[in-house]
């Protein structure tokens, strides 16, 4: 169960809410985010809404099963879109592609990147620089000079930035640089870290497990709302299987499914799921005609000469044809 306060409540009647709630049999948690003050209530007993509903200060009250309840869709009224400002929005209606090059290496590629993505006409540029990677000869990014740099040509040129963020202590340093921080496949568990990202006003994107279910994911997200942060996007990157032939298995399941459950935005990474780049074109269009609200993809001038995952990463004239192909989808299903 959900309880909305309304904005304007008093403490003793917050007090008295958590009181009755208790009272009834039930567990509450008060979470306030930027949108929202809520109880969230676990307990199964049966009990009359209205000795809820009728306190002073409740807003509402909502019935969810779930036991991931702030990022169900049972109890929010439509979808919700994340504002990034200057007219960057995802989510809702609002479809972005993000786009750039698995690892920032140097200035002169983050310049490069930004002019074709500005010739493109997309709108956020994603690039790690701290990178977790299976060997620790590999290279493993640029740190936050990097980001400073990356973010320096970015804001020049109106590109939001993603880029991922490995462990609470970098989320501080890293907040004047970044639109949104992202959280890799091999942290979507780190509660430690999505605890943190409750606690800070940015939009955060939650990719899934390695090998994580669709519900982990959504657990996963709860942490960062439960602790105050409700600007949130899911990420579908493709799971490990038993399957050789590509990097990852991309679930296309997940896509719809996750729009059913969930009022957030989900994202696809094409680039992740099939790890390979001649497939990465068929599987984007897949992911978007599944009902994305948006797409992250790898791209790089010259993916032969990339520092990380130059396999699965589009040269700057694949992916603007990309992106062509993909605008062509998202009017389609408009008309749709």
């Amino acid at each position: 169960m959900i309880i909305q306060l309304e904005p304007s409540i008093a403490e003793p009647q917050k007090t008295s809410v958590v009181d009755a709630v208790k009272k009834i049999g039930y567990k509450p948690k008060h979470v306030a985010t930027q949108y929202g003050d809520y109880v969230v209530c676990i307990g199964k007993k049966d009990f009359d809404i209205r000795t809820i509903g009728s306190l002073a200060g409740v807003r509402d009250v909502h019935y969810v099963s779930d036991e991931y309840q702030l990022v169900s869709s049972k109890w929010k009224v439509g979808k919700t879109a994340i504002d990034l400002g200057d007219g960057v929005k995802l989510g809702d209606g609002h479809f972005q592609i993000m786009a750039g090059p698995c690892s920032i290496e140097s200035e002169e590629q983050v310049r490069k990147t930004v002019q074709h993505l500005q010739s493109c006409g997309v709108r956020v540029m994603r690039g790690g620089v701290f990178k977790p990677r299976s060997s620790p000869y590999a290279f493993r990014g640029m740190g936050i000079e990097g980001l400073k740099m990356f973010s320096a040509i970015c804001r020049e040129s109106g590109i939001k930035v993603i880029t991922e963020v490995m462990e609470p202590a970098q989320i501080q340093p890293m907040y004047d640089y970044i639109d949104v921080y992202q959280v890799g496949a091999r942290n979507s568990q780190n509660f430690n870290l999505l605890d943190e990202l409750g606690r800070v006003d940015k939009p955060v994107m939650i990719k899934r497990g390695i090998s994580g279910t669709i519900e982990e994911l959504l657990y996963s997200a709860e942490y960062v709302f439960a602790g105050g942060n409700e600007r949130l996007l899911l990420c579908e990157r493709g799971i490990r299987t038993y399957e050789k032939a590509s990097r990852n298995t991309f679930d296309i399941n997940a896509v719809p499914i996750l729009k059913e459950k969930t009022h957030l935005p989900v994202i696809v990474d094409p680039s992740h799921a099939i790890g390979i780049r001649e497939y990465v074109e068929p599987v984007a269009l897949a992911g978007v005609m599944a009902g994305a609200d948006g797409i992250i993809i790898e791209i790089h001038e010259k993916p032969e000469e990339a520092a990380s995952d130059g396999a699965q990463t589009l040269n700057f004239e694949e992916s603007e044809r990309l992106f062509r192909k993909i605008r062509e989808v998202v009017a389609l299903q408009e008309r749709w």
